[in-house]
């Protein structure tokens, strides 16, 4: 159904809001101080460990920062079921664990509850949002401002790498970093999102393409869930994400000769570990994409290389644009609407 607005063209404000990214990021870098007064509550409350609180793509941003503090802090992290409060009512001892929620909103009942919860159980609260007045902004005990700027899209895109980029800067301090591996990537994401390489060729590929598959492992494992859920949202593609690990584990059986995939390897150890993947799609026939290092995509032969300047734990904020890009002309190419999804609302209340 073409749901393109009359005498509008489709996708202005995500395209806006796409574009915005690399100046927003720049902004962002210089205005941390309020990542290290954060800090020196975390270092100060010493938590044995962390629990993240989010939803949609927000849950994604969750899974990169749990891979930052696992691997630069040697924290033991994962993700929360606020459902366990909100629906259960349980009451968990977090008296040493850190609650980090995020959400761009921070509007939707059960992670402010949540968030309240876990203040109430002992643990040390932080919210990241794009709205320092929201409920759960108000419900934590440190509040760290994303900074993206109003976004009007309903499909999330500066949000999204705003949170990223805040969460790099949060876990790399706390690490005893100095931020300077960011001072990049404005400059690279403008080259991105000017030179996207063959993506025309890629949105005339998926435009007859009714499902696909998204794969990544290790930082990159959250672009792979972030650009499955904006090529669900915005195009109404059936877009699954695995791990490359899991989908060795079985998802494999469904990929045959000519089914489109689309797979996340950059430089480092996870691009590495991806190898094994590439090998075996390509016995497979996979009509196969890749989104990454000049090394994957030339052995593939079809690609979008992304600059590996700022090594492996940044470049979900860099690999994550060509997703954005091919969703937004994808649905325009399909007669979409993406700013305006069917059945969805830019803020999302869940109990």
């Amino acid at each position: 159904m073409n749901s393109t607005r009359s005498g509008a063209q489709s996708g202005t404000a995500m395209e806006r809001e796409i574009r915005q990214q690399p100046l927003m990021w720049s902004n962002l870098i210089d205005q941390h101080e309020e990542i290290l007064n954060v800090v020196a509550a975390i270092r100060a409350f010493a938590p044995r460990s962390i629990q993240f609180i989010a939803r949609g793509t927000s849950d994604h941003a969750a899974i990169y920062a749990k891979y930052l503090a696992e691997v630069l802090c040697g924290l033991p992290a994962g993700l929360a079921s606020p459902s366990t409060m909100t629906l259960y009512g349980a009451r968990p001892d977090l008296s040493d664990v850190l609650v980090i929620g995020i959400s761009q909103s921070g509007g939707s009942p059960d992670l402010s509850h949540a968030m309240g919860v876990s203040r109430e159980c002992g643990a040390l609260t932080i919210a990241l949002t794009n709205d320092p007045r929201s409920a759960m902004a108000t419900a934590a005990k440190h509040h760290i401002d994303m900074r993206a700027g109003e976004e009007l899209a309903v499909a999330a895109t500066k949000s999204y790498t705003a949170e990223l980029l805040n969460l790099f800067l949060l876990f790399d301090a706390l690490a005893g970093g100095t931020g300077g591996a960011t001072a990049m990537l404005p400059e690279l994401g403008e080259q991105l999102i000017n030179d996207a390489g063959c993506l025309p060729e890629l949105v005339d590929r998926f435009q007859g393409v009714e499902r696909t598959v998204v794969t990544g492992r290790g930082y990159s494992f959250a672009t792979a869930r972030e650009g499955a859920l904006k090529l669900m949202e915005t195009t109404y593609l059936s877009a699954q994400a695995f791990s490359g690990a899991d989908l060795l584990h079985g998802p494999i059986a469904m990929i045959g000769t000519g089914f489109p995939v689309l797979l996340v390897a950059g430089d480092g150890a996870g691009g590495d570990a991806m190898t094994t993947v590439v090998e075996r799609l390509r016995e497979l026939d996979a009509d196969l994409f890749v989104i990454g290092s000049q090394a994957i995509v030339d052995r593939t032969g079809a690609g979008i290389v992304v600059p590996g300047h700022v090594g492996e734990k940044l470049s979900p904020v860099l690999e994550i644009l060509p997703f954005q890009l091919l969703a937004l002309n994808l649905a325009r190419a399909k007669g979409i609407d993406p700013d305006q999804p069917r059945g969805l609302l830019k803020v999302t209340r869940t109990l």
